[in-house]
């Protein structure tokens, strides 16, 4: 079938490459049965059904396999043969066949994810170590998921790698311990380092002056290392660091379970001797730990260690999101309402220190907020002062009645029936009192007594007082003495207290 599927295509004009990803086979493999003649190929997978391969002992594991993670790749089925049934003697070529075939065979299609290259020139030995984060979600025996974080290392020149995993967010201390221990397994420092942009090492990179962050700038200093920060976007900087993650990811990572981290640690070092630093490299043809040997030599000895109380406790950095919260460690802790700035950074500085978390937007400035840590999970842990600023504005509203009525008595009252009564909505009803007060002075605090005999609850009952008020005083005075021109033609009727309280709740009268 994809025999006659590639043919097919073909006589329609799609090119090889097309055709091997329409059908999600290899383009070597759409060549080979392209130059097939129907006869060649009947005779091709006669042989096939009749010859005996070198993996047909080892089919059941990789259908197994194949079954359970359809995205394998051949390359780490050759891996796992290694790894665990511990054959050494067969090539990557013989294994992609194998897995081909059998993808025909029982119908197994390829699940594939796109990839980002990037072409980097080829520089000296000893010039350059590219360094980039990943994270990955995988499974425990238990059958939960779990997600680790892992710090790439590679040497530019021979691709020599290093990798150092955590079951945590990196902080600045994890990248420096981790960069150390890279140093020691390379058995030197290169001239300079390639690093994406990344909150553990630098605060910003203004106009080529970067500003690294202050563990990170003490580390700088003590090891004296050139910096490259790539700009955001720019995977063409570090490429060849941006293919190793993928590489560990999707070869090493993807489909293993996870026991302990130690173990895990200890698979991917016997994973990097074993696949990722022998196996021979696409671009250079050589084995990096061939080429690494020659490269060693042009390597910075690093004969001290470097002292990790020099680290400062602010090395955590987080988001401040934009309802005035950050995350940590799967909870959310609150920030002062307007720590968040459109336009801005945001960025906040989080130190843990005897099981309280405190938050900086400096890291030589005062915290800003202080939280006892949660030991659960998706919650959010609040200090009631930093919500305070609706209780504020509400108090300036207050205060302002104050300084505006005459009687202290009086405004002190209407304060406190309006918050008992409107506590959603203080606010708006503190801001009626406020424009009958500039609109009526003269009769608001007459309206004020009103309403405390009525024993009246709103502020719209207030204003309407004082509407009331300032009409019967102006039809009380001479024409010449009225202030109000609209209202010089109306007549207030004479009401009863019943009559008049009855109006003023909204009932009708007749």
């Amino acid at each position: 079938m994809v025999y006659q599927e590639i043919h097919r295509l073909k006589r329609k004009g799609f090119s090889n490459i097309k055709i091997a990803r329409k059908l999600k086979i290899s383009r070597n493999r759409v060549i080979e049965y392209l130059n097939m003649t129907p006869e060649d190929f009947n005779k091709f997978i006669h042989s096939l059904q009749n010859r005996t391969k070198k993996l047909d002992p080892y089919q059941d594991h990789i259908l197994s396999w194949l079954k359970e993670h359809p995205d394998m790749t051949s390359a780490q089925i050759h891996d796992w043969l290694q790894e665990r049934l511990m054959i050494k003697s067969v090539a990557e070529n013989t294994v992609r066949n194998y897995v081909n075939d059998l993808r025909d065979k029982y119908q197994i299609p390829k699940e594939t994810t796109g990839r980002i290259y990037g072409t980097v020139n080829e520089l000296p030995m000893g010039k350059q170590m590219q360094v980039d984060f990943g994270e990955i979600y995988i499974f425990t025996k238990s059958g939960q998921k779990k997600k680790l974080y892992l710090a790439g290392f590679v040497l530019s020149h021979s691709r020599y790698k290093y990798v150092e995993w955590i079951d945590r967010p990196l902080r600045t201390d994890d990248l420096i311990r981790m960069q150390e221990n890279a140093f020691r397994y390379f058995g030197g420092m290169t001239e300079e380092i390639v690093y994406d942009q990344d909150r553990l090492l630098a605060v910003s990179e203004n106009s080529g002056d970067l500003i690294l962050t202050e563990s990170f700038t003490k580390y700088h200093e003590t090891r004296g290392f050139k910096i490259y920060l790539c700009r955001k976007s720019d995977p063409e900087s570090k490429g060849k660091i941006e293919q190793v993650v993928k590489y560990v990811k999707n070869n090493f990572a993807i489909h293993r379970i996870f026991e302990t981290l130690e173990s895990w640690q200890n698979s991917c070092m016997n994973w990097l001797k074993r696949t990722g630093n022998y196996k021979i490299h696409h671009n250079t043809k050589k084995r990096p730990f061939e080429v690494h040997a020659l490269e060693k030599q042009h390597l910075q000895k690093i004969n001290t260690n470097y002292i990790f109380e020099n680290v400062s406790s602010l090395n955590i950095t987080r988001k401040i999101h934009k309802d005035n919260v950050i995350r940590f460690e799967g909870n959310r802790y609150s920030v002062p309402l307007g720590t968040f700035q459109n336009g801005k950074e945001n960025i906040a500085y989080v130190s843990v220190t005897d099981e309280f978390l405190s938050i900086f937007l400096h890291p030589n400035s005062k915290p800003i907020a202080k939280h006892k840590l949660s030991k659960d999970k998706g919650s959010v842990i609040t200090d009631p002062d930093h919500r305070k600023r609706t209780q504020t504005r509400k108090d300036a509203l207050a205060q302002e009645i104050v300084n505006l009525l005459a009687n202290s008595e009086d405004s002190e009252w209407l304060i406190k029936i309006l918050l008992e009564h409107y506590p959603r909505h203080v606010i708006d009803q503190y801001k009626v009192v406020i424009k009958t007060i500039d609109k009526y002075p003269g009769y608001v605090n007459d309206a004020v007594k009103e309403m405390k005999r009525l024993g009246l609850t709103s502020a719209n009952d207030l204003r309407d007082i004082a509407i009331s008020l300032e009409i019967r005083r102006n039809k009380q005075l001479p024409q010449k003495e009225v202030i109000n021109e609209k209202y010089k033609d109306i007549t207030a009727p004479e009401r009863n207290q019943d009559i008049y309280l009855k109006v003023l709740q909204g009932g009708s009268v007749k």
